[in-house]
């Protein structure tokens, strides 16, 4: 799991169910029916707002963005380089033997050696990052959804509670327990909102971009090969992706293949 994911997930559920042991009973934080309201109202208010696939398609994103790293803009960029000098040494024709688990370089590569435009290759790769950005932001809209959903419903469950509670006012020793009862399903909405969907639509969000940042790198790293750009000159242009603290000297190895050990994964 990527490391600040654990650490922000035990820290915040550590420091909720310490505050509430160190208050007294832990079992007045339990009650049943609101969790029924508000776990059951924000789904079902999420599949009335959007497709049910695209639910399946934000719990599976989730589970990939919280289990699996990133690939590193800077590996990104030693590729790229290391397809140059390829380029190079064999022509444009060997690029096409590449292998890879990204989707879009593997492309990439496949238009360059086919001896495609700078056009087609700039607008097909450009197709490529909008429809990632637009496939992920559709899963990104699931959770702020969810967590807009959320508080309503726990608000939801506290009116329902009070109702219960005034119909009782006949008998002032109830009126304590209930009101905590009904106060409890607007603790589940806030803790569900604030806890579980913004900070994982926030991480997506992060992915994100960083994903985008590496395709850019290859398409920007396509056109300096298909343009026949110097090494150092790819590098350059290729570093400005990164913060200058991050950027790492220019390494292209010499006799090494590029095939089946292209890093990057794209994940939709």
């Amino acid at each position: 799991m990527d490391f600040a994911s654990l650490l922000g997930i035990i820290s915040g559920l550590a420091l909720i169910i310490s505050a509430i042991f160190l208050g007294g009973n832990a079992d007045v934080f339990l009650n049943v029916p609101g969790l029924m309201i508000v776990a059951g109202g924000t789904i079902a208010a999420t599949l009335l707002t959007v497709q049910f696939k695209d639910v399946l398609n934000a719990f599976k994103a989730a589970w990939i963005v919280f289990t699996r790293d990133n690939t590193n803009p800077q590996e990104m960029i030693d590729t790229m380089l290391e397809l140059s000098r390829v380029s190079h040494r064999h022509g444009l024709l060997k690029l096409g033997d590449v292998e890879s688990d990204s989707h879009m370089l593997k492309r990439a590569c496949n238009l360059l050696s086919e001896a495609a435009s700078e056009q087609v290759i700039r607008n097909t790769l450009q197709n490529e990052i909008d429809s990632l950005i637009a496939r992920h932001h559709t899963v990104q809209d699931v959770f702020r959804k969810m967590a807009a959903y959320a508080p309503a419903f726990g608000m939801l469950g506290t009116l329902i509670g009070l109702i219960q509670m005034l119909s009782q006012l006949s008998n002032p020793d109830t009126i304590g327990p209930a009101m905590a009862v009904a106060l409890l399903t607007t603790f589940y909405g806030s803790l569900l909102a604030t806890m579980v969907f913004l900070p994982i639509a926030g991480k997506l969000h992060a992915r994100t971009l960083a994903e985008v940042t590496n395709l850019e790198i290859i398409r920007e790293g396509c056109i300096s090969i298909l343009t026949n750009d110097h090494y150092m000159h790819v590098y350059e242009q290729l570093s400005s992706y990164l913060p200058e603290a991050q950027r790492k000297p220019m390494k292209v190895g010499r006799g090494k293949q590029p095939a089946s050990a292209v890093p990057g994964k794209e994940r939709t």
